[in-house]
């Protein structure tokens, strides 16, 4: 993995955790978080749309939106179990 890899990865994972946390309220995180949720949604994402058969392709806006799936799946969980 190379250092572009690397950057992509931070970029898309804070795009998307930034949007994430936009659409779902009441889990406060800072920018770290953000990238580090956006990240995480971003396998979970993939991972389930591949489960799925759903390929949305290769884009940087594909990957934005895997990753936003993925990570207000992630943020909805985390607010469910925040709150018991």
């Amino acid at each position: 993995m190379d250092i572009g890899s690397i950057l992509t990865w931070i970029l898309v994972g804070g795009v998307a955790g930034f949007l994430a946390d936009l659409v779902i309220k009441g889990i406060r995180m800072g920018l770290l978080g953000k990238i580090i949720v956006g990240i995480l949604g971003g396998i979970l994402g993939g991972w389930l749309f591949s489960l799925l058969g759903i390929s949305i392709g290769g884009t940087i806006l594909s990957n934005i939106l895997t990753a936003f799936v993925g990570a207000v799946i992630l943020l909805i969980i985390l607010r469910a179990l925040r709150r018991r």
